[in-house]
């Protein structure tokens, strides 16, 4: 008999399957103070150059930036832009400094639309801020899922910055929760075996929802929900009893619809919140850890304004 409840319960629950792989939505904080810590890639601007005009709003623009007040800081570099020369040595700084705007902004689509629309797509290595501007679209197509760009900007980070590369990789690995990558970095060991110790099993959820309705949510440590369920399921099983007692075949059908419903349904529920249970967990304890050892792109900046 316990074989077969048995045999029932993994077959309820492999009906309503829920991916073992978690999405984190992993994010970042970058300081105003760290920013402003960091010096510029480029050369100051001459006594002639800030007399010209599109010299004028580049200073208007780096004072924006400084503030921290990026839209404006924008709209000055892109009249610079417009104030320049055509043959212009300057104009690739320009354009970066409008990049890095937006980045820093978190707004992917317009740095890659700048990036696209530049003459930064033709700066080699000597470029000052050749290693950031690598970062930055390697960063910005990972959010856009531009795999195959990523990956070619990948390989010339690994090219021309191989230590930045593995970092690159860890930091991606641990982003997408990725974790036959994960387990084969031995400094990550003590992390895994944290999380691992704390997660909650997906299929025990179900397994305790189909056994018992609610005892899945209780095992997360949603009492409410457990209640809720528990109280529902037991409504709707006593109402089809009732009916069908009184000879009320149709009502208790219905009923019978209605259980089965929560009963299916709250299966399912309890396999999802268990994910997100573990999704929440992993990115509480792998945020902390990537702004602390600076593994997200953006703290890997050598430069800023």
């Amino acid at each position: 008999m316990n074989k077969i409840l048995f045999c029932l319960l993994v077959l309820v629950a492999a009906c309503h399957h829920v991916s073992r792989q978690i999405e984190p939505t992993m994010s970042y904080a970058v300081q105003d103070k760290y920013l402003l810590s960091l010096p510029s890639p480029f050369e100051p601007l001459t006594e002639e150059e800030k007399s010209q005009d599109w010299g004028k709003e580049m200073l208007i623009g780096f004072g924006f930036a400084h503030e921290l007040d990026l839209y404006q800081a924008i709209t000055a570099f892109k009249r610079a832009e417009f104030l320049l020369p055509p043959d212009a040595s300057r104009r690739s700084e320009v354009q970066y400094e409008i990049l890095l705007c937006y980045y820093i902004g978190k707004k992917p689509k317009e740095v890659i639309y700048t990036f696209e629309h530049s003459d930064l797509r033709y700066v080699d290595p000597q470029f000052p801020a050749f290693h950031d501007l690598l970062l930055i679209l390697y960063d910005t197509y990972q959010q856009e899922k531009m795999t195959a760009q990523a990956a070619k900007i990948h390989q010339l980070i690994q090219q021309h910055f191989p230590d930045e590369a593995e970092k690159l990789t860890l930091s991606s690995a641990l982003i997408r929760a990725d974790f036959p990558t994960l387990e084969s970095t031995p400094r990550l060991a003590a992390f895994l075996d944290d999380y691992d110790s704390k997660k909650k099993s997906i299929g025990t959820a179900q397994g305790l929802n189909a056994l018992l309705p609610g005892a899945g949510y209780l095992y997360l440590g949603q009492n409410q929900s457990a209640a809720t369920a528990f109280f529902l399921n037991g409504l709707f099983i006593a109402a089809s009893v009732y009916f069908f007692d009184q000879g009320n075949i149709a009502a208790g059908i219905i009923f019978t619809s209605f259980e089965a419903g929560w009963y299916f349904g709250g299966i399912y529920g309890a396999g999802l919140e268990a994910k997100s249970y573990n999704e929440r967990l992993y990115e509480k304890m792998a945020t902390p850890m990537m702004n602390r050892e600076r593994l997200f792109p953006a703290l890997m900046l050598n430069y800023a304004f």
